[in-house]
């Protein structure tokens, strides 16, 4: 193997990491196929309803505006593994208790918004666990790595996810792709199982107390450099990633196709962050705000364009690059938050950049949704892709400006305590 090719997958030579990684693409191929699954039963009991779409997205989501933060100061609080088991028990009893209603013909809307808000539940403890448990498997030194990896694994298994669940809904029907996801958890769940807690990198456990919540806000809130890369995940997260509302409209009714060629369109997302994520792997130093911003404006001219695409080859093509800059922009932030936060705050610091990058989704999914079935789905995209655009050449027009005042004090005060100036980066 080439030098280039061991540092790209150098977290892969921690035992840990390797088999966390190993159950991830198996668990994520399921979860992915349930969602082209669900995304299709939706339409169908609704009759091709943009607003249900929606619903069901902000009930999936509701709850990580809920409950985030506290899952986040427990995550800093309790074991990660043990947290991680009992949410992937969960969300697999889940699966199977839908993939039975869907199977027997008893599958109500109702019953599907029911599962995604006790899905959403468990993900609003999931996330932030996993993504801060993912510094405790290989060390602060991999962590660009490991994150790009991640990223890798989870776009891997969206490129085969709904490409395999539109072959699955359209041979044996939705029902199916539930059970085999309920089923894919297992080979998470024998990864966790498999692991070596000595050899995790834990730290110290965070005491329970009051105002730990409160501690996490706090820190971020003094850091103008976390500050900048959450309010720009907050803009994306809420307008300009609701591909799970377009891209079922877009497929259904304006290219007028089946579900297999909508699987396609999610998988040709998946392959552009893939090799985005792959590309990122050789990252080893924090990432500047320059590329954080840089690419959040690349994805949301993207996005426009995809909403210009007149076929359904060419909408494919223009997907597989937004897909590139979306997965760029998102592992610079995310490595970029994880290595400026000090180990006994990360949970909590990564529990608030989830919050508001899934936690904005039930906010969008309400305003996109509607639009996007009484206007098109074309309309949506142009909302969110202008969206990010905008964001992001607000905030480098102001970072710009917080630098210039800061490279230029003018009192005594400011030249006695440097450390009132913005942060650097």
């Amino acid at each position: 193997m080439s030098p280039a090719l061991r540092s790209m997958f150098s977290s892969l030579n921690v035992r840990n990491y390797r088999l966390f990684a190993g159950g991830q693409i198996v668990s994520l191929t399921g979860t992915w196929m349930q969602t082209t699954a669900q995304d299709w039963l939706v339409l169908d009991l609704s009759h091709n309803s943009g607003t249900a779409l929606g619903v069901v997205t902000a009930l999936q989501f509701t709850p990580v505006l809920l409950l985030t933060l506290w899952a986040g100061a427990l995550a800093d609080r309790l074991d990660k593994r043990k947290v991680l088991i009992a949410t992937q028990v969960a969300s697999m009893v889940f699966a199977l208790g839908m993939g039975a209603l869907v199977v027997t013909g008893t599958a109500e809307l109702w019953n599907v918004y029911a599962f995604a808000l006790l899905l959403g539940t468990v993900n609003a403890f999931d996330t932030p666990v996993r993504q801060s448990f993912i510094s405790e498997m290989v060390g602060p030194e991999r962590l660009p790595n490991a994150v790009s990896l991640n990223s890798a694994t989870f776009n891997s298994a969206r490129l085969l996810g709904p490409a395999v669940g539109g072959l699955v809904i359209a041979g044996v029907g939705v029902g199916p792709a539930f059970l085999i996801n309920g089923a894919s958890y297992l080979a998470v769940l024998a990864g966790l199982l498999a692991m070596r807690p000595a050899d995790l990198l834990t730290g110290r456990r965070v005491e329970r107390a009051r105002g730990q919540v409160m501690e996490g806000l706090r820190f971020v809130r003094g850091r103008q450099d976390l500050m900048l890369v959450i309010a720009m995940m907050s803009v994306l997260g809420t307008l300009g990633m609701n591909f799970n509302l377009t891209l079922p409209l877009l497929a259904k009714v304006e290219f007028d196709v089946g579900p297999a060629s909508f699987g396609l369109l999610s998988a040709a997302f998946a392959a552009g962050a893939l090799a985005g994520a792959l590309l990122g792997a050789r990252r080893t130093k924090r990432p500047s705000a320059r590329v954080v911003l840089t690419c959040a404006a690349t994805f949301g001219a993207l996005e426009c364009a995809v909403a210009f695409t007149p076929t359904f080859g060419l909408a494919a093509v223009v997907l597989l690059f937004t897909g590139l800059a979306f997965i760029a922009h998102n592992n610079a932030a995310n490595a970029r938050v994880q290595l400026g936060t000090p180990a006994h705050l990360r949970g909590r610091v990564m529990a608030l950049y989830m919050l508001v990058f899934l936690g904005g989704t039930p906010l969008g999914s309400l305003i996109i949704g509607p639009l996007s079935q009484r206007y098109g789905a074309r309309t949506g995209l142009l909302i969110g892709g202008a969206a990010t655009m905008l964001a992001a050449g607000f905030l480098a027009y102001a970072r710009a400006r917080s630098h210039r005042r800061a490279a230029r004090p003018t009192s005594a005060s400011a030249r006695a305590h440097p450390a009132e100036l913005p942060a650097a980066g």
